[in-house]
């Protein structure tokens, strides 16, 4: 999908430019044709200098969908509802998003085909509307759907929150070395050149320090920044995000906090695709798509193929050896008493709740843990410095 520029007429002679998402220039320009507009000019966004569609807040998005499912509560067309939020939008690429939506619901197409060719909306989202298409129950499905978003945005507040504190100190603890290094050690530096005084090799270190700092700080800031540029650039990459998402498992504290997060992503957006009446195969597909973690989004796209097989869910993901036992064990209980959605719920509950235990539990030894570290840096510093000043005092005195 490209994003273009377009320049048209409605049928009262009014001239406006819109922004929308369509394969090619013509599809776009027959689209608004068949719609009765008049076109002026279709120009690919790309070739003037802009970039393609950018994802729309989730805040953002779940207020739009509220107001969208009051409005075909109270009895709106489909149309005249997403036209009329499209005007009120303030978000101007959102806007053009919900405009091209609207524009391709009056030429025919169904919503969840119209949100899919934004590009930018998630899969979850436009397969729930499909979902509710396929039931004829929209309200519902998307009513689910927004609580669904509450749960998640609130827990991923909730995780931001937790993180904020822990990562503002180790801010605040590169700050001030690079201070000390680069501002308080060459002052002493000065001074002791100009006392011709014999330093403790401590004291020399840590000026030879300084003043490669000094010299070499800015090439060395370029460096690093070029090489997290260009680590980040790979991480964007398949195998890049594999790799990482692999080290993020493994990690000692926070690899089994972070899998359990997924674990209970997964479950979630399962429970309320199957929920809104889709069946499993689609359901574990697009869920799997909704995780971040490559590595539990490949185990679930490898237990797809067993479910077509005839086995069951539990079954499936016990083999990828990815998934917890406790989840798999809750999800075999689900599927025997066939109340999987309602278990899937539990799972995420469960989940979630022990992601947030044990974040806090990590958080409460690590602050300490960064604390303990900056004042060990701090007096190392200190005492490296005034070392020099103490030998001096000191044998002022025995003189």
């Amino acid at each position: 999908m490209n994003e273009f520029v377009v320049r048209l007429a409605d049928e009262r002679g009014r001239v406006q430019e819109q922004t929308h998402m369509a394969a090619t220039a013509e599809e776009l320009r027959s689209r608004f044709t068949q719609a009765g507009y008049y076109v002026y000019s279709v120009k690919e966004k790309g070739l003037l200098g802009g970039t393609g569609p950018k994802k729309v807040k989730l805040e953002t998005f779940l207020i739009f969908n509220q107001q969208f499912l009051t409005l075909i509560r109270a009895g709106l067309p489909i149309l005249g509802s997403l036209e009329l939020l499209a005007r009120r939008q303030k978000n101007l690429n959102f806007r053009a998003q919900l405009e091209d939506v609207a524009a391709r619901v009056k030429t025919g197409e169904s919503i969840s085909q119209a949100f899919e060719a934004q590009g930018g909306f998630p899969v979850v989202y436009t397969t729930t509307l499909l979902a509710g298409e396929r039931s004829g129950n929209l309200e519902e499905v998307l009513q689910r759907f927004l609580d669904f978003q509450r749960v998640s945005l609130t827990f991923r507040k909730k995780l931001k929150a937790s993180l904020i504190y822990p990562a503002l100190l180790i801010v605040m603890v590169i700050g001030l070395f690079i201070f000390l290094i680069t501002f308080v050690v060459p002052r002493f530096a000065q001074l002791y050149e100009q006392l011709g005084t014999h330093l403790p090799a401590l004291t020399t270190f840590l000026l030879d320090l300084g003043r490669r700092a000094q010299q070499y700080g800015i090439y060395a800031a370029l460096v690093v920044a070029l090489v997290g540029y260009l680590l980040w650039r790979w991480m964007k990459t398949e195998a890049g995000a594999m790799v990482v998402d692999r080290i993020r498992i493994g990690l000692p504290v926070f690899g089994p906090v972070w899998l359990k997060y997924q674990v209970g992503l997964f479950s979630r957006t399962l429970s309320t695709l199957l929920t809104g009446g889709l069946p499993l195969v689609p359901s574990l597909e697009t869920a799997a798509k909704s995780i971040d973690s490559r590595q539990v989004g490949s185990a679930v796209f490898r237990s797809v193929e067993t479910v077509r097989e005839g086995k069951g869910l539990s079954a499936s993901l016990q083999q990828t050896k990815v998934f917890p036992e406790l989840a798999i064990e809750m999800i075999e209980v689900g599927e025997s008493t066939g109340a999987l959605p309602q278990m899937l719920n539990s799972v995420a509950e469960f989940f979630e709740e022990d992601v947030q235990t044990n974040l806090t539990a990590a958080m409460s030894l690590i602050e300490p843990m960064i604390l303990i570290i900056m004042g060990v840096v701090v007096v190392t510093i200190l005492i490296a410095l005034y070392l020099p000043i103490f030998s001096l005092s000191a044998g002022g005195v025995s003189q």
